[in-house]
Order: C-alpha cells, then sequence, then structure tokens
C-alpha cells in the first residue's frame, strides 16, 4: 500500500509529539511504512510554515481546512484545542480523511455523539489519543488480569494529578474557560478513565464532588476572571461489572508531573502502578510462599510487547513519545485493516465522554447518576 499522507492541525505540545510519531514510526516498526509529513496548519501562514519547516512537513497554511482540502493528505493528526475539536474532526470526516484526535472528544456530549455519528457514517478509521493504554506495563497488567493471576478483582482506585495548575499566579488561560469543559475531569481524568475502559469496562454509576483551589486569575490584560473550570475532583463509580472504583484527579497537586496511579486489588493478589515510573508495576500474590509474600517490582523489557521494537535491553525503559509511536503504528495498522489493532475510537470514546459528563451532573445535583 502506499504510504500515508499527514496533515497535522495545531503545532503546540501535542502537536510535535503527533509529528515526532509520523516521523518515527517507520523506523520503529518497518511494517508501517513512511509517512509523508505533507500539510500543516496554524492560526497564521507564518507561523505555520515556520512550524512545518521545524517539523518536516512540505507546507504550512493559516486555514486549517486547507489541510482538510489537501488531496496529498489522508490522515488529519487533530491537536488544537478541545472546543475547536468538533467542528474540525466533521469537517475532516466530510472530506473522507481518517482522524487521529487528541482527547478529549470535545466539550459537550452533544458534539461528541455527532462525531461519533459522523465517524460511523464516513467509514473511516478514527483513534482518540490515549496513549497510556499502549504501555508495556498496562499491556502486562491487562495480561495478569485475563489470566486471573490476583483472583476476582474487588476493587479499584486510580488516580490522576499534576502540578500545572497549582501556582495562583499562572494567568487565566483557556484551560480556565468553560469553553474548554468541565476542568480537570474532562482534561486529564479521561486518561485514567480509558485505562478503565480497557482492563474493566464501563462504568455504570458515579457521585462526583470538585473544587476549585484558585477561584481568580490575572488575564493578559491585567483584570481578575473568575475561573470557570474545576481543578480537583473525587468521584465514586461503580463498574457495569459491579466492581466497586475511586477516581481522584488534581492538575493543582504540586509536586505531581504525571502520576497516574492505579491499586488493583484482588482475592489473591495485587498490583501497583504509578505512570512517573511506567516503567515498572508492583505485583504481590498469596500464591508465594507466606515468608516471602511482599511486593515484587517488574520491570519492563522486551518480553513486554512492543518494548523490543525499541531496544533488545531490559530495563532502559520507555517514554511518553515513545507511547505515542505504538499508538501511531496502531492507526496505520488500523487503516490498512490488520486485526487485533489496540485503540479507542470514537464509540469507545464517548462512553468515556458520557462518564465524564455523568460526573459533572452528579456534583451539580449532588448524588449518585447512573451513566446510561
Amino acid at each position: 500500500m502506499k504510504d500515508i499522507g499527514v496533515g497535522l492541525i495545531g503545532s503546540g505540545f501535542m502537536g510535535k509529539c503527533h509529528a515526532m510519531a509520523w516521523r518515527s514510526v517507520g523506523g520503529v516498526f518497518a511494517a508501517a511504512g513512511r509517512p509523508k509529513l505533507a500539510h500543516l496548519a496554524e492560526v497564521n501562514a507564518e507561523f505555520a510554515q515556520d512550524r512545518a519547516t521545524e517539523f518536516g512537513f512540505e507546507k504550512g497554511s493559516g486555514d486549517w481546512r486547507a489541510v482538510i482540502a489537501d488531496p496529498k493528505v489522508d490522515v488529519v493528526s487533530l491537536t488544537a484545542p478541545n472546543q475547536f475539536h468538533a467542528e474540525i474532526a466533521l469537517a475532516a470526516l466530510a472530506a473522507g480523511k481518517h482522524l487521529w484526535c487528541e482527547k478529549p472528544m470535545a466539550p459537550s456530549f452533544a458534539e461528541a455523539e455527532a462525531m461519533a455519528e459522523a465517524a460511523k457514517n464516513s467509514g473511516k478509521v478514527v483513534a482518540l489519543g490515549y496513549n497510556y493504554i499502549q504501555s508495556p506495563a498496562i499491556r502486562q497488567i491487562g495480561a495478569l488480569l485475563t489470566e486471573n493471576r490476583i483472583g476476582v478483582v474487588n476493587h479499584l482506585r486510580i488516580e490522576m494529578d499534576e502540578d500545572f495548575m497549582a501556582d495562583p499566579e499562572i494567568p487565566f488561560n483557556w484551560k480556565h474557560d468553560a469553553k474548554s469543559g468541565y476542568g480537570a475531569l474532562d482534561d486529564f481524568a479521561v486518561h485514567p478513565l480509558s485505562l478503565v475502559s480497557v482492563l474493566f469496562g464501563r462504568v455504570a454509576r458515579v457521585v462526583c464532588d470538585m473544587a476549585k483551589p484558585h477561584a481568580e486569575r490575572t488575564t493578559a490584560d491585567g483584570q481578575r476572571r473568575a475561573v470557570e473550570t474545576w481543578d480537583i475532583a473525587n468521584v465514586l463509580m461503580r463498574l457495569e461489572s459491579g466492581l466497586s472504583a475511586t477516581l481522584q484527579v488534581n492538575r493543582s497537586a504540586w509536586g505531581r508531573k504525571g502520576r497516574i496511579s492505579a491499586q488493583i486489588f484482588g482475592s489473591k493478589g495485587t498490583i501497583l502502578f504509578d505512570q512517573e515510573r511506567f516503567n515498572e508495576f508492583q505485583l504481590y500474590l498469596t500464591a508465594d510462599r507466606p515468608a516471602e509474600q511482599g511486593f515484587r517490582t517488574v520491570l519492563t523489557g522486551p518480553q513486554h510487547e512492543p518494548y523490543a521494537a525499541f531496544i533488545p535491553a531490559p530495563g532502559h525503559g520507555l517514554g511518553f513519545n515513545e507511547l505515542k509511536i505504538i499508538e501511531c503504528r496502531e492507526l496505520i495498522a488500523r487503516i490498512r485493516g490488520e486485526a487485533g489493532t489496540r485503540l479507542i475510537g470514537f464509540d469507545e470514546g464517548l462512553e468515556i465522554e458520557r462518564t465524564v459528563h455523568a460526573m459533572a451532573l452528579s456534583f451539580q445535583e449532588g448524588g449518585w447518576v447512573n451513566v446510561r
């Protein structure tokens, strides 16, 4: 098959991650071919051309519509701010492009539903940017659960913490505007929810409380403006399987840089995982002799797929961008019709969005809410 032509809309933090993944995927996974970086869009033509040159794209445009209209573009990487996802995604799908969209799908559930319906009608491949599910450690944890190594899972505690909103002097930005969504819930709680989705299935019921540690911030023109989003959320969850679970997220947690922590308790053992040390996990098994029972640290290595594609030596570790490369490989494989790919598409993503909106509704109403 011909090499895939790539269009990138947005060139910030995640845009650069996508560009690096597209450039590197063929060198790591030969079957992925060599994607052609065709067209990049940014807020104006000059900036777009600068970024296109920097990232290795053939050309840049100051209008995202030009990327979608470009016949050289087969797949669109969408990394613009959340509030623009729906409009751009719908246009890309209508133009017959495959789509790699960063999470969350959109600030409103109606927009997310429209995106999922459009994807279904288009027949194109769509993927959401949930790269943490690609981790070799998470894949191995999933295998342990499938093998029933820790018995029947009876409780899950999952958390995500970062400190990029901890400083009260950070100026008001788009993530403080209600147009971007609820805040920590849809900004990054969706990441631990993606792990819940692939490891345990759907959430059935939730009760949620949210908090706002900094009620106001200073705008670029020196005015004080009310913060419209919530940096902290605490959630009790009951999964469709009956599993009891908790979710806690905080983007104002000093000292936490990229922490997704999962504690999985079973009838025959426990699994611990922390994203800040995501090349390892801890395993406790009651099958061990009592005198030797304790948490063992399992370091990822070539035996944990697809680690070996990057490096043949165990314990050296992968990073965030390697997970993006794996995600890119999975997307290309699905576009080419290969079976067994590991992605969260718009259908699965819509269930995560549905869960987030149920949590927000629970906070507003002050009680338990059914997700469906």
